[in-house]
């Protein structure tokens, strides 16, 4: 089985070099790179393919979630491990408007970062356990509208993305959704198209993996 990559974004070195320290103790990791992050997140992950990005919210005079914007904004599929001192839910909304998949505190164990990784490699969100239930259930809430958002499907398409995951028939879902049978085929050719696939099972497998659904 092929190493997790990860790159470590941090600007303190002592901390960088912590991090790179600790995830060589796992076989399972692969640390393909660190960085301060002035030189801009994009371009690094472009040439690195990390599949996990460690990044410090605070970056000195930049700030970590808008590189994690950029990066989300980028297309690349890695995912990004949010890691702060800050607890509180504002940071935490913030977070999940710029599309990570991981918030953890800087206390947390070697344990659960470690965990996080794999987690959030699997394609789960990832929290620290003292931000509690409700945070994740709201960073995972957020971060699906925000996928919804990006995806440029409409209520009514998202809708009928939804029934099409259920498993429903063209019938079942005119009735839902108070179509003609002409008109769910239309749209959901429409969806297809706009998640790039060639067909319905292939439009539910995209949403689920670009966390639509």
């Amino acid at each position: 089985m092929e190493p997790i990559r990860v790159l470590v974004v941090d600007d303190h070195p002592v901390v960088r070099r912590g991090l790179e320290s600790l995830l060589a103790q796992y076989e399972e990791f692969q640390v393909v790179g660190s960085t301060d992050g002035r030189e801009g997140l994009v371009p690094l992950v472009q040439e690195l393919h990390p599949d996990v990005v460690l990044l410090d919210i605070r970056l000195g005079e930049l700030n970590g979630l808008e590189l994690a914007r950029q990066l989300n904004r980028s297309g690349h599929p890695c995912r990004v491990i949010i890691l702060s001192s800050y607890d509180d839910e504002a940071y935490l909304a913030q977070a999940a408007k710029a599309g990570v998949w991981g918030y953890l505190l800087k206390s947390a164990s070697p344990e659960v970062l470690a965990d996080a990784i794999r987690s959030v490699y699997r394609g789960q969100k990832c929290l620290s356990p003292s931000l509690g239930g409700k945070a994740l259930d709201q960073l995972a809430t957020m971060s699906r509208k925000w996928a919804q958002v990006k995806s440029g499907l409409t209520e009514q398409e998202l809708r009928l993305l939804e029934l099409m995951a259920d498993g429903a028939s063209v019938q079942e879902i005119a009735a839902a959704l108070f179509l003609s049978e002409r008109s769910v085929k239309r749209r959901t050719q429409a969806v297809i198209e706009k998640l790039g696939a060639a067909n319905r099972t292939q439009a539910v497998a995209e949403a689920f993996r670009r966390g639509i659904l």
